[in-house]
C-alpha cells in the first residue's frame, strides 16, 4: 500500500514592476525575479514626453530600452508631460494600470525604501482599480542595501544631484565604497530622500552590460508652480524651500 502525494502548486501573481532604472529597482527586482509566487508581465517607466528622458533621472529612452532588452522583459513607456499636474499625472498612470488589469495582472512592484506618506500614495492610488502595492526591499536599512547591491555586482552611475545635498563632483561617478565614503553625513547611503539618482549598466540580472559613453553635464532648475493644481505629484514635496535648488545632470550616450 503506498500514499499518492500531491504536490500542490500555486498559480504567480501577475504583476508589473515600476522600473526607474536604478539602483534601487535593481536590487528590488532582482529580489522580485527570485520569487516563484510572482510573474513579471512587464516593466513600467514613466519617460518625459518632450524630452524622451526618463523623469527625474534624465537618462535618454533608448538607454531603457536597452535596459530590457538585457532583462528579456517587456517594457511599457508611460509618456508624461513635462512638469504635469497632479490629475494629468494620476490620469494617465490610472489609463495605464487598466490596460495592465484587462490582461489579469493584479500586483504593482516598487523599489521604494523608507518613505511612509510615497507608499501610503502608491497604495490609495492603486487600490482605485484593485491592484495590490508590492515592496521588496520595504525598510531595509540603506547601509544594508547598498553594500549587498555592490556584493552581487551591480554597476550603477550617478546621472542626477540634487545640488541641495551634493555638488557636481557627484555627479557622473560609478557608486562604489568610495563614493559611500565621500557622501556628506546628511545624505541617504542610497539617496532616498532625493539627493541622488542612477542608472544601473550591468550586474547580475542583466544578460549583457549596457554600453554607454559619459556625455556633457549640465545644470537644471525648476520653477516653483504657480499654484497648487499645476504642482507635479510625481516629484511633489513639503518641503517649501525644493524649488530653491537646482540638478545637475550627466548625460549618458549609447554606443
Amino acid at each position: 500500500m503506498f500514499t499518492l502525494k500531491i504536490k500542490i502548486v500555486s498559480t504567480p501573481q501577475k504583476a508589473i514592476f515600476n522600473w526607474s532604472s536604478g539602483k534601487d529597482s535593481a536590487l528590488a527586482l532582482y529580489k522580485t525575479l527570485q520569487n516563484p509566487d510572482v510573474k513579471i508581465e512587464s516593466l513600467l517607466t514613466s519617460i518625459n514626453e518632450k524630452y524622451q528622458r526618463i523623469s527625474m533621472h534624465g537618462v535618454r529612452v533608448e538607454l531603457l530600452q536597452a535596459q530590457a532588452e538585457s532583462l528579456n522583459l517587456p517594457l511599457k513607456i508611460m509618456q508624461i508631460p513635462e512638469m504635469p499636474s497632479m490629475e494629468i499625472y494620476e490620469d494617465v498612470m490610472l489609463e495605464t494600470l487598466n490596460e495592465f488589469k484587462n490582461q489579469g495582472i493584479t500586483h504593482s512592484i516598487f523599489g521604494d525604501i523608507f518613505l511612509e506618506d510615497l507608499r501610503k500614495y502608491r497604495e490609495e492610488q492603486l487600490s482605485r482599480i484593485g491592484f495590490k502595492g508590492v515592496f521588496p526591499i520595504w525598510k531595509i536599512p540603506t547601509q544594508d542595501l547598498i553594500q549587498e547591491f555592490i556584493l552581487l555586482g551591480f554597476k550603477t552611475i550617478v546621472v542626477c544631484v540634487n545640488e541641495k545635498y551634493l555638488d557636481k563632483s557627484f555627479v557622473g561617478r560609478v557608486i562604489d565604497q568610495d563614493f559611500i565614503d565621500d557622501l556628506p553625513e546628511n545624505v541617504d547611503v542610497c539617496g532616498e530622500n532625493g539627493e541622488f539618482h542612477t542608472f544601473t549598466f550591468d550586474g547580475p540580472i542583466f544578460s549583457k552590460p549596457i554600453d554607454f559613453e559619459i556625455g556633457e553635464i549640465v545644470y537644471r532648475k525648476y520653477e516653483k508652480p504657480k499654484t497648487k493644481e499645476s504642482s507635479n505629484k510625481a516629484c511633489d514635496t513639503t518641503d517649501s524651500t525644493a524649488f530653491d535648488f537646482g540638478f545637475w545632470y550627466c548625460d549618458l550616450i549609447p554606443k
